[in-house]
């Protein structure tokens, strides 16, 4: 399948409407984490003394030790907590070129900070069932590092050393600097607006690169055989797909009528399919690889197309 490519001069008029949009529409936030060290270096004493076992220069040695078992179940289920609050947070939010800072959309707002309050109680209570713990995990660490256990380097309980926070920084140019320097104050909205730009690039890039992954694994998955069988696939692989359909409804800023036009291609494919049917039928297996093929062709020639088109707005 093939299809016209945006004119560069059409797209970036296009870019800085949606660019307006995200200003207008959408708030700046980042989360954070307070967490706990479970590694620490070994004491210039304990690092000369494994250098002498291997006839090294302690200079050239770096060495530490673990502190605690990272694999015991109680740790696991605080490192999991920190991971579904991640998840969530890239899910509804879109990139922003500043570190540690995505873009929620303002009408989101009570119902991501209810959501993150929620994690934030899971994660304290997940910490407390891991302090009742801690006693153990001192001493297996006691017994497993020997004489490179060191009291001093745990603290008295767990709690408070895992922490999550969130906060709304504001990304546009102070009002005050406009009374105090209005060419300082022109020079930040140029930046502001340069910001939002790239935004825009990040979002179409973020979406075009996941569609593709996506679409390109359930494409593999639908397509000859193993073993003499159809390929074994995951239900995932198909709600994974149904999945980025909502958050890109949720989140599209409408900025590349080429990726809209492939993302309606690609749900109108899988439209009512369900996995087991995928499994049931080789026709509809053969029918859905071969369409999802075509859409894989042009995300492959729009992520191609791209950093040209960036190329030539820049010049």
């Amino acid at each position: 399948m093939s299809m016209l490519l945006e004119d560069p001069a059409t797209h970036a008029t296009t870019e800085t409407t949606a660019a307006q949009r995200l200003r207008t529409s959408m708030a700046a936030m980042r989360l954070s984490f307070t967490w706990f060290g479970t590694r620490k270096t070994l004491s210039p004493e304990q690092k000369a003394q494994a250098a002498d076992t291997f006839g090294a220069e302690g200079d050239f040695l770096s060495a530490g030790k673990k502190l605690i078992d990272t694999k015991h179940p109680k740790f696991k289920a605080v490192t999991a907590v920190r991971g579904r609050a991640v998840a969530y947070f890239k899910g509804i939010s879109l990139p922003f070129p500043e570190p540690g800072i995505r873009l929620i959309r303002q009408d989101d707002l009570d119902a991501v900070n209810e959501q993150m309050a929620a994690l934030q109680q899971e994660l304290a209570a997940a910490v407390d069932e891991l302090d009742e713990h801690y006693h153990e995990l001192k001493q297996a660490a006691r017994q497993r590092l020997g004489r490179l256990y060191c009291e001093a380097d745990y603290p008295v309980t767990l709690r408070g050393l895992f922490e999550m926070a969130w906060d709304f920084p504001s990304v546009e140019p102070p009002d005050y600097l406009r009374q105090l320097s209005p060419e300082l104050y022109r020079q930040e909205c140029q930046r502001a607006q340069a910001r939002f730009d790239e935004a825009v690039r990040l979002a179409e890039a973020a979406f075009t690169e996941e569609l593709a992954r996506l679409v390109d694994h359930l494409a593999e998955r639908l397509t000859g055989q193993a073993d003499g069988k159809p390929k074994v696939f995951r239900d995932s692989a198909v709600t994974n797909l149904t999945e980025f359909f909502e958050r890109f409804r949720h989140l599209n800023i409408r900025s590349s009528e080429q990726l809209d036009a492939l993302v309606a291609q690609a749900q109108q494919v899988l439209g009512g399919v369900q996995p087991q049917q995928l499994r049931d039928s080789e026709a509809l297996r053969q029918r859905v690889a071969a369409q999802l093929t075509g859409i894989q062709d042009s995300l492959d020639a729009l992520m191609v197309e791209r950093p040209r088109r960036n190329i030539i707005r820049r010049r």
